[in-house]
């Protein structure tokens, strides 16, 4: 079975493999090696779905920024 690379996944194909990582680890059915690499898999789908979250989030909303330098709110992008 060869896996797809973790960063040409969609959020939702990721998210998709990732419950089914979770699902498994769950059980304990898994030898104690695949445990470790479905757990490395996860934590690489985890971290690849936040990213997409935050990319999505970033093109929704533009953060303003007050004159302390600290974020001061958020607006909706102009043009979407």
């Amino acid at each position: 079975m060869t896996q797809t690379t973790v960063s040409e996944m969609s959020f939702e194909a990721a998210m998709a493999e990732l419950d089914q990582v979770v699902a498994k680890l769950e059980r304990g059915e898994v030898p104690l090696e695949d445990s470790i690499n479905l757990y490395q898999r996860g934590a690489e789908l985890k971290a690849h779905c936040e990213a997409k979250l935050k990319e999505a989030t970033e093109k929704v909303e533009k953060i303003s920024v007050g004159s302390d330098g600290k974020p001061a709110g958020a607006q909706p992008v102009e043009g979407l």
